[in-house]
């Protein structure tokens, strides 16, 4: 019996750890006492009243305090989408864009031209040598032909002889004059005098003429450049012969042009007076050139390649030759561009949110200034709403 009271008391007293009122559990303990002691009926039982609720044993969470709540509040505000009038709507639709191509382009002049010589003769000097810049009209070089010299000087004999014989036949002439009004000459040897002049007259003019010819010959000794440029490439060697026609050097001229060999398959997209981007010289990477345009498209393939001329300012003091990096559009196609806002970043993938409410994965392709190709996952006339 005083066991079961012990452990009765022991339960009940527990009970203040379940919220029960301390002046009430011992109470209990002290009629238990009593009637132990004065070995009566077993202890009366005593209805408690009803317990209030327990208090949250130690270790569990905390119910949230209003801060968290407001924070939780903002949160799902800010997540929740917005009004459907607020909403940014894109129509998808497909475009022709351009694919950008690196290649490379030579430096060439627009014509190069041949410095030759006109007459036959001895090499006695070259002026030029490779690089040089030359005007239009300069002389580069001089033939000399020895036999033009010993033409000229019998032409001036020739010359010196003829006109003694027209002082005579003018002297004659004045006499044949002076009878003729004293009657003493006839009309008719008064003809003939007039007759000798004119034909040394004519002898006069036509070794003239002939040594005018001779002379023109020897000034065409003088190689002359035929336009401004530069000097290629040098030929030959003083005290050479050289015949007529023959090239003395090669000069580019001042006009300078990017010319590009691309395959043959990008012939149907080349036009002219596309734009190009023109890279660094000396395949660098430093600051590029800046833009150019194509000018000329050559109607004819050559060895499987179309060949194309481009303008490009500043090419002046580059080397006939040399390589230069340029951009073009080698391909024209249609393709779907949206701008980067539209855009969500998933799990691994890019994500896009449609009017109706969906979300679909999409493959992005490269970036084309704030829009951003999209290879697939859209179609056109799909309706975007930016996210």
């Amino acid at each position: 019996m005083a066991q079961t009271l012990a452990r009765d008391s022991i339960g009940r007293d527990s009970d203040i750890h379940d919220g029960t009122p301390f002046y009430y559990s011992k109470f209990l303990i002290y009629e238990n006492q009593r009637r132990l002691n004065t070995e009566e009926s077993p202890p009366m039982s005593v209805s408690r009243p009803a317990r209030p609720p327990a208090a949250p044993p130690r270790g569990r969470a905390r119910p949230p305090s209003p801060r968290a709540l407001a924070l939780a509040a903002a949160l799902l505000a800010a997540l929740a989408p917005a009004p459907l009038a607020a909403e940014e709507r894109l129509t998808v639709a497909a475009r022709v864009v351009e694919d950008p191509r690196p290649v490379f382009a030579t430096v060439e002049s627009v014509r190069e031209v041949e410095a030759r010589a006109r007459i036959p003769g001895s090499l006695a000097r070259l002026e030029v040598r490779e690089g040089d810049a030359v005007a239009a009209g300069q002389v580069i070089a001089l033939v000399e032909d020895a036999k033009l010299p010993l033409q000229i000087a019998a032409l001036d004999a020739r010359l010196g002889a003829l006109a003694a014989q027209r002082r005579q036949a003018a002297l004659e002439l004045e006499r044949t004059r002076a009878l003729r009004a004293t009657g003493t000459a006839t009309q008719a040897r008064l003809d003939d005098a007039q007759t000798a002049l004119d034909v040394v007259e004519g002898q006069i003019a036509a070794a003239q003429a002939e040594r005018a010819v001779v002379v023109q010959q020897q000034r065409e000794g003088e190689v002359l450049a035929p336009q401004a440029g530069r000097v290629l490439r040098v030929r030959g060697t003083p005290g050479a012969v050289v015949m007529p026609g023959e090239s003395l050097a090669t000069i580019a001229t001042d006009r300078y042009v990017l010319r590009l060999r691309l395959p043959e398959r990008h012939a149907r997209f080349l036009r002219a007076g596309d734009p190009i981007e023109v890279g660094a010289r000396g395949l660098a990477d430093g600051a590029p050139l800046g833009r150019g345009r194509i000018t000329l498209v050559y109607p004819e393939l050559q060895q499987g390649q179309v060949v194309a001329d481009a303008e490009v300012q500043g090419l002046g003091d580059f080397f006939v030759g040399e390589r230069v990096r340029v951009t073009i559009a080698a391909d024209r196609r249609a393709a779907i561009l949206i701008p980067r806002r539209f855009l969500m970043d998933g799990p691994g993938v890019d994500l896009v949110r449609l009017a109706s409410g969906a979300v679909v994965p999409v493959q992005r392709g490269p970036a084309r200034g704030e829009e951003v190709e999209i290879l697939s996952g859209l179609s056109a006339g799909d309706v975007l709403v930016r996210p």
